[in-house]
């Protein structure tokens, strides 16, 4: 990894947007072109749409391996390729020799599309000036790339020589041990320049390149060169870059709200180093406020302290974690096991965002956000797997749970009520409600989660995954497949019962998923664990 400028942090950059990581071939520099060249130079054919997913934003590696395993020509009769460059008589050898192995492919492709980036880079419209425009503003900048860092240093210095300013960092293929569609590029320079991947835009400009910077959480603004990219929720596609400005990316950045559900089970205790793994996991997700339950009664100042964040401990069980300030607490702060504790917190934004909430001035947007834990027995799923229970009586055992969500929306509501008798403020409730919901299994009417809906809650996950039979979205548990509570080995019921709601006040969902790292061992052979949780976290991506 290369750092030409060292300066860390945005407190001086425009606000709401802490960087922007820029892709370099085809998104920067006309370079896209060259490398299907070369790519078809040394495949010995002509590339058709069908050999784009192996050539466009992938590492040499990736596209050397594939000539290898078949996708050159059988020999250099197959022509129809460019013009030859000074490495012909390499790229025809590879070319000719199908068994070549994957080495021969990439030194071929190495110097092939060297040999084509040094005979001339050409900016895509609009680069420079976005660049020049980025550093008045003192927004730091990163060139994260797929290419390896010969090839990266060769165009950082034609920009250069064409007046563009230094990058604070640049990233290639040699700086990280996965490469796109990977995340590692992507948060390997958010961890050089000190900042959040969610407060980030990434600029890419082919959909390996946008898996890469959404797998790392970053807002994406994608300029297609030649291969087409789909709008989809957080994601921004533009033609090109001339009519960008700082102005607009600060935009795309700072009306975001990431909103995360965890319950650390029991503080995380059950897994080896779990603070360490749940920082990890908080990072890893791009949150900007998580609603914590079950914290053990210290976890949220940890990792309050650890993420330099500010937060609300609330119990011997409750929690919120907030990058934003928080201006206000909400509920009782000494709320037993089960309840609901909130807190209001402060975005700075250009006034942009769609419908009500309430500000302090100057684009400024307060945001509820409450998390809640209600009473895991009866267990619904158990009396309907196990015992067979009608719908009748499912429902019937849900009052204890029904009395406490009643409980926590009434103080929601009485909270969110604006100053002066306005519409109500913007809220997220989140949770674990230890209840199914009516959304998924309509053959019964779950009262908790009619309650929040007549209430005027929404359920994200639902809004961005409208079939629960092909999103069923279960959060317990990735940890216990077989029931824990009797040696009969009995699949253990696998259900949706942490949630992210809103009022939809100025709130509007762009993604919402759940969310757990790596492939956890079962019960009871936990403790090395990645994820130090039984439950799958709920991460929702709101638009303000």
């Amino acid at each position: 990894m290369s750092t030409e400028r060292p300066r860390r942090g945005s407190r001086d950059a425009v606000p709401g947007l802490d960087a922007v990581l820029f892709d370099m071939d085809g998104t920067l520099v006309d370079t896209e072109h060259l490398w299907w060249e070369a790519v078809e130079q040394v495949a010995g054919r002509p590339l058709t749409e069908a050999d784009r997913p192996d050539v466009l934003g992938r590492p040499v590696e990736h596209t050397a391996a594939w000539l290898a395993a078949g996708g050159a020509a059988a020999g250099p009769s197959a022509a129809g390729a460019p013009a030859a460059s000074g490495a012909t008589a390499d790229a025809r050898a590879a070319s000719a020799a199908p068994a070549a192995s994957a080495d021969a492919y990439a030194d071929a492709l190495d110097r092939e599309f060297t040999d084509r980036v040094r005979a001339g880079v050409v900016p895509r419209p609009g680069a420079l000036g976005l660049l020049d425009a980025l550093a008045r503003d003192r927004v730091p900048t990163a060139l994260v790339t797929a290419s390896p860092r010969a090839v990266a240093d060769l165009v950082l210095d034609a920009l250069r020589a064409l007046g563009a300013p230094e990058f604070t960092v640049s990233v290639t293929a040699d700086d990280t041990g996965r490469t796109k569609p990977e995340p590692d590029p992507y948060l390997a320079a958010c961890r050089a320049l000190g900042v959040e991947p969610a407060r980030c835009v990434a600029v890419e400009d082919t959909p390996t390149g946008v898996a890469s910077a959404e797998a790392a959480g970053c807002v994406v603004l994608a300029v297609p060169s030649l291969a087409p990219i789909d709008p989809a929720p957080g994601r921004t596609v533009l033609a090109g870059l001339t009519e960008v400005t700082p102005d607009r990316l600060r935009a795309m950045a700072a009306r975001r709200l990431r909103v995360m559900s965890w319950n650390l089970w029991l503080g995380g205790g059950m897994v080896d180093d779990h603070r360490t793994k749940q920082l990890a996991a908080i990072r890893a997700a791009g949150a900007d406020v998580v609603g914590l339950q079950e914290t053990g009664g210290t976890a949220t100042r940890e990792l309050a302290e650890a993420l330099g964040w500010h937060h609300h401990h609330a119990g011997e069980n409750l929690g919120i974690l907030s990058r934003h300030p928080i201006v206000a607490r909400l509920g009782d702060p000494e709320v037993g096991f089960y309840g609901a504790a909130g807190v209001r917190v402060r975005l700075d934004g250009d006034g942009g965002g769609e419908g009500g909430g309430s500000g302090a001035g100057g684009g400024e947007v307060e945001v509820d956000v409450w998390t809640v834990h209600l009473h895991y027995t009866p267990y619904g799923p158990y009396e309907a797997a196990f015992d067979g229970l009608p719908a009748a009586e499912l429902v019937a055992h849900e009052e204890v749970r029904l009395t406490q969500m009643r409980d926590t929306l009434g103080r929601v509501a009485k909270e969110a009520q604006a100053p002066g008798g306005r519409e109500e403020r913007p809220v997220v409730l989140v949770g674990d409600f230890n209840a199914p919901s009516h959304l998924d299994r309509p053959d019964v009417p779950w009262p908790v989660t009619r309650a929040a809906e007549a209430a005027g809650l929404r359920d994200s996950y639902r809004e961005a995954h409208p079939d629960p039979a092909r999103d069923p979205g279960h959060t317990w548990s990735p940890v216990h497949l077989v029931h824990p509570d009797d040696d009969s080995g009995r699949p253990e019921p696998q259900d949706r019962i942490d949630y992210v709601l809103h009022n939809g006040r100025g709130l509007r969902v762009l993604d919402s998923r759940t969310f757990v790292v790596g492939t956890p061992t079962p019960w009871p052979d936990v403790a090395a664990n990645d994820w130090p949780s039984d439950h799958a976290a709920v991460v929702t991506t709101f638009a303000l």
